[in-house]
């Protein structure tokens, strides 16, 4: 049976976010509907609502999703009506050649579900990163369910579905950040202050949050930095290696996705240290760097996609770290709005005001 909902549709390029009746098939084999509790508002969803993603209009937006499983289609055994669960956007095959080698966490052909959700008169919704979350329910494939106890705030853990994970996961799974290291995240925004967290978490003893914005700067004491640096005020370079000794930071992790600040974290590095790229650039962006020194600096340049993470692994074991207190992702959350609201937590998104905003459904 088809089930009639509310969902945030934008039908096509800049056009503004409205509330349309979806259609939500039963689940076919392999697939599961999900009644959705929470969902953040990403980035991404208004890259979606700007063409940056594709122009596969029109868009189901929302992905940073906890929720119910309410229904589950044939073959379905990971999962069981009633569970509560997070959503994710790397539902791994099985079988591609990163899973073949064992690295289910690159998977190059992750599941989303066959069948599709709809508008009244029949016209196909593309769900953002295939799972379209700011609706009452949502059709996926089962891989995108991740069971979480019923405890923790479905609002705070939820946002392990997107940016908090990349930034977690950024640090601790592709920057490796190891215990006593030291570590500069460029760009405290949502990933960058989840960035802080995790090398936090993974023990790193000197954390150092470079931003231009002085609140932020202010806000990222309290996930984990030690040491602030205003770029507006400092050179960003000078000031990471009088902070480490003179030498750089072991990590560093670039959180915006511009060309200037990458070369920023390149150079602030220490010799054979780390570069995790989590910021997303822009098609027209490219970077020039003189190749005698990426050969005589050593270490690596990495990219992270979603923090590198696998969701069975990662997301209970970050669950357990916040129900443990070592990990406060209720500090992400600036605000919980209804559905209606999405397009103003838009506006407050660009000014910079708000970690995340979270729709309750």
């Amino acid at each position: 049976m088809v089930s009639r909902v509310k969902g945030a549709v934008v039908r096509g390029k800049n056009e503004p976010v409205s509330i349309e009746t979806v259609l939500v098939p039963d689940p076919g084999p392999g697939e599961a509907v999900v009644d959705i509790i929470t969902s953040g508002v990403c980035h991404t969803d208004l890259h979606y609502q700007q063409g940056g993603i594709s122009d596969d209009f029109p868009f189901l937006l929302g992905h940073e999703a906890t929720g119910r499983v309410s229904a589950i289609g044939e073959g379905v055994t990971e999962i069981e009506v009633g569970d509560r669960v997070i959503l994710n956007w790397r539902a791994v095959c099985g079988e591609c050649r990163a899973c073949a080698k064992g690295q289910p966490q690159y998977c190059f052909n992750t599941h989303n579900a066959t069948q599709k959700m709809t508008l009244e008169d029949g016209t196909e919704l593309s769900p953002a990163l295939g799972i379209g979350a700011f609706i009452e329910k949502t059709l996926v494939a089962a891989g995108q369910c991740t069971k979480v106890d019923e405890e923790s705030d479905a609002a705070a853990v939820g946002l392990l579905g997107c940016g908090v994970m990349a930034g977690i996961g950024a640090a601790i799974n592709t920057g490796e950040v190891k215990r006593g290291e030291s570590v500069a995240v460029i760009g405290c925004g949502g990933v960058g202050m989840a960035a802080i967290a995790g090398a936090a978490l993974a023990g790193a003893t000197t954390i150092i949050a470079v931003d231009i914005d002085a609140a932020k700067l202010e806000r990222a004491a309290h996930f984990g930095a030690t040491h602030t640096i205003n770029s507006r005020e400092e050179d960003v370079v000078e000031g990471v290696r009088a902070l480490t000794g003179g030498f750089g930071a072991d990590v560093v992790i670039e959180a915006v996705g511009r060309p200037e600040t990458y070369k920023q974290a390149f150079y602030a590095r220490d010799l054979a240290g780390r570069v995790v790229l989590v910021g997303v650039p822009t098609p027209e962006m490219t970077l020039e760097l003189p190749l005698l020194d990426v050969f005589g600096r050593g270490g690596s340049l990495k990219s992270s996609w979603y923090g590198d993470c696998l969701p069975s692994r990662d997301f209970p074991m970050l669950v357990e770290q916040y129900r443990l207190g070592r990990l406060d992702l209720d500090a992400f959350v600036s605000e919980r709005i209804g559905i209606e609201d999405i397009e103003a937590s838009f506006e407050r998104m660009k000014d910079g005001t708000v970690l995340r905003s979270v729709v309750e459904l």
